[in-house]
Formats: C-alpha cells, sequence, structure tokens
C-alpha cells in the first residue's frame, strides 16, 4: 500500500523540491539525483548499497555548498535525509540526518521543518509496531466510538459477528473501485451474520454522507474529519487505504487487505463456521 516515492514524501512533508528561486545548478542536479532515486526504487532497488551513487551525489553537492546557509542548500540536507527515511527505510539513520539539518540551517525553511518532519517519522515507526502485532489469528483491539448517527460503535459490541473493518475515503481512488465488492459481499452476507464497520479517513462530511446515500452503504461509519489523523485509523497503525480486517466470530483477525473475490470467499469461509 506504501508507495515509495521520494517526490511524494517531500510534497507531504511541505518541503520544496525546487524553489523559484534555486540556483540553477543546485536545481539540475537535484532534479538528476531524484530521478535516478525514482529509476532504481521502481525497480525494487531500495537499499543504501544500492543507492550509494545516489548518496554520494547528494554528499557532493553538499560539500560544493557547504559555506551557503539558503533554503536551497537545506533542501538538498533534506532530501537526502527523507531518501533514508522513505526509500532506505533506516529510519535512525534519517533522524540523526535530520538533526544536522535542524543544527546547520537552523534559519532556513528546511530546518524550522524538522521538526514536523522527525514528529511524522516516529508516528510512521510506532504505526509499524502496531501493524506488526496485528496478525492472522491475533485478537482485533476493541475500540469505542459514536458512528455518524451519535450511536455508540465498538467491535467488541459485535462480537458473535463476522465482522469486516475497513478503512477507506471517498477521495481514495482505489477504495472507491474496491466498494463494490465490499457492498456486494454485505448485501449477500449481512443476513447471515456479517457485519461491516466504515472507518472514513475523509475531512469533508457532506461528501462522505452523498457517497453514503449514493451507494446505498447502510452500515455504520467513524468519521472524525481528521483525514490522516483520523483517530480510530492511528491507533491500529493504518498507513495507507483501502486497509481491511476481517473478524471472526470470537474477534480474531481471520484476513486482512483481501480483495474482491478472495474477500467473498473468506467472509463465506468464516460465515460458514458455527
Amino acid at each position: 500500500m506504501k508507495s515509495k516515492s521520494l517526490l511524494m514524501f517531500a510534497a507531504l512533508a511541505g518541503l520544496t523540491l525546487a524553489p523559484h528561486m534555486m540556483a540553477a545548478i543546485i536545481k539540475e542536479e537535484m532534479v538528476k539525483i531524484v530521478g535516478q532515486v525514482q529509476q532504481k526504487a521502481a525497480a525494487g532497488k531500495s537499499t543504501a548499497e544500492d543507492l550509494k551513487a545516489e548518496i554520494e551525489a547528494f554528499d557532493a553537492l553538499l560539500a560544493q555548498h557547504k559555506d551557503e546557509k539558503t533554503d536551497e542548500v537545506a533542501n538538498v540536507a533534506m532530501m537526502k535525509a527523507m531518501l533514508y527515511a522513505q526509500i532506505i527505510e533506516d529510519e535512525d539513520t534519517a533522524i540523526k540526518l535530520l538533526g544536522k539539518v535542524k543544527a546547520d540551517y537552523p534559519e532556513t525553511k528546511p530546518g524550522q521543518q524538522v521538526d514536523k518532519v522527525l514528529a511524522a517519522i516516529e508516528r510512521g515507526k510506532a504505526a509499524k509496531e502496531i501493524s506488526k502485532k496485528l496478525v492472522e489469528g491475533a485478537e482485533f483491539p476493541n475500540f469505542e466510538v459514536k458512528d455518524l448517527e451519535g450511536k455508540p460503535l465498538s467491535v467488541a459490541g459485535l462480537k458473535g459477528k463476522v465482522v469486516l473493518i475497513d478503512f477507506w475515503a471517498t477521495w481514495c481512488g482505489p477504495c472507491v473501485h474496491e466498494m463494490p465488492n465490499v457492498i456486494k459481499a454485505y448485501e449477500k452476507f449481512h443476513d447471515q451474520g456479517l457485519e461491516i464497520i466504515g472507518v472514513s479517513l475523509d475531512q469533508d462530511r457532506a461528501a462522505l454522507d452523498a457517497f453514503l446515500k449514493e451507494h446505498k452503504m447502510t452500515w455504520p461509519q467513524y468519521f472524525d474529519g481528521k483525514g490522516w489523523g483520523n483517530e480510530v485509523s492511528g491507533k491500529y497503525g493504518i498507513q495507507g487505504i483501502p486497509a481491511t480486517f476481517l473478524l471472526n466470530r470470537e474477534g480474531k483477525i481471520a484476513g486482512k487487505d483481501l480483495r474482491g473475490e478472495q474477500l467473498a470467499a473468506a467472509i463465506e469461509k468464516e460465515i460458514g463456521k458455527k
């Protein structure tokens, strides 16, 4: 679900790859290095050894402009840190490099964004640890919230039912693409004991309500308007959507991220167990 994209992470972090006034040589070199990183990552080459040439290119560019404390040069240092954080997935090295960005370029925009990026990395590390525990056969941790109508909504309250927890959003293309399969499964198995809990990562309540009405999605939904800051998705370390968990009648995970025919087959299997 996670896309290994240095450009995407830069955008999410609020960084600017090529500011309007960036020196031409830095801009040219940065585009070249990032392009090489993207090509290798797309080919599955994402280790520090795979990207040794690109790391050395970042270092050479920084050395060339070592006495310049500008946003442009700080961006180079920041992007090197992001390479370790998002592509190589070496958070410890990334954190050290980010600390250096903050220390070396304190007056620049990238330097002032370091704390924000560090917080995002820490959230990602915590999410990974949570996700490791959500394996097939494990009990799915309970949550207790209110649904869109203000009614109590919890996993524990559906014990004895087969439950699909669906983390999704109306703005998520893959979620919308998969939704007909979810709707079809609900229509087929609801009377046999299937329940669905939707956890919407939308921010626009009106858009969510309209979508639910249009597609006749009658199962309960949790929505807090916080998007990726959704409190329930954070509790379960969700880093990409759609993300689904199929729970058996005992509340244990029977399957994760099932799609299409696999989803229907898994639900039918659990429904058939008494």
